[in-house]
């Protein structure tokens, strides 16, 4: 769990503007008013759709409207659209409006938000999905302008998900590609080794059950004893043993390499979407 409101005077801004309420804001926003450092009657949220407003209107106990025009009058605006839409969203905010802008669209630079959005302060961030449990990582590139109090309030904002690291904007690609598009390739890992305990003879749920709490008790293993991966590998591996006969059978298959290559495309998708603005 990250900082809280008490910690420092960082900003609690009276209104807090969302222009896209999807599952990534919702789980920076639940924490967010947990925290008290922002109050429910101070949210305007801007979705796209009716229907979406009144249900998250519903869920959240917040303001929440397909109407720009109130998200971008607040001082701190979370941008959390898709980037596709980033053209069109910039259209809607008000020439007049300024403050603190914080993206989480992937691929999208901090020299491209500042482009649209010249009379914003931005900082372009890069959180994960196990934010949504609270067990997240995110990395932050800050933009022009951006002072003390505003770091000191995002730091507090990303810190209620998750762990929070400071970056060089072009290392973000490669922290993208390992933590934002890695869930995705861990869960694929965890089903194919729970499709090989099914192929071995175990229940299929019992199967599933167990390999995400081998995933989860061996990062935890590695975490609290600071082993290296290739330790613990060594430690499991005996002679002519079980261990050994499938790690000859995953490097006959290529996982290294191809986990390799995964985090490398993912990165220079990244940087695509990047130069693509």
């Amino acid at each position: 769990m990250g900082p809280t409101a008490a910690d420092g005077p960082g900003l609690h801004p009276a209104a807090f503007g969302v222009v896209g309420l999807g599952r990534m804001a919702q789980a920076l926003l639940r924490p967010l008013l947990e925290a008290g450092l922002i109050r429910a009657d101070g949210v305007r949220a801007v979705v796209g759709s009716s229907a979406s407003a009144e249900r998250l209107s519903q869920s959240f106990q917040l303001a929440v409207s397909t109407e720009a025009e109130a998200a971008w009058a607040a001082p701190v605006v979370l941008l959390a659209v898709k980037p596709q839409q980033l053209g069109a969203v910039a259209a809607t905010a008000p020439p007049q409006a300024s403050g603190l802008l914080i993206s989480v669209l992937a691929g999208v630079t901090v020299e491209r938000l500042e482009r649209l959005f010249p009379a914003w302060r931005c900082v372009r961030a890069v959180p994960n999905t196990p934010a949504l449990v609270r067990q997240g990582l995110t990395g932050l590139a800050w933009g022009a302008g951006v002072d003390e109090d505003q770091r000191r309030w995002v730091l507090q904002l990303f810190g209620q998900v998750g762990e929070v690291l400071e970056l060089p904007e072009p290392q973000l690609d490669a922290f993208l590609a390992l933590t934002s598009s890695g869930p995705a390739f861990v869960a694929l890992v965890t089903e194919a080794l729970a499709d090989g305990a099914v192929a071995a003879g175990l229940p299929r749920a019992l199967a599933g059950s167990l390999a995400q709490r081998t995933l989860a008790g061996t990062a935890a293993l590695l975490e609290q004893e600071q082993l290296h991966p290739a330790e613990l590998k060594d430690m499991v591996s005996s002679p002519a043993g079980t261990t050994i006969a499938g790690l000859r059978a995953l490097e006959r298959g290529g996982l290294r390499s191809a986990l390799i290559e995964a985090v490398l495309a993912a990165a220079e998708r990244s940087r695509q979407l990047a130069s693509s603005g």
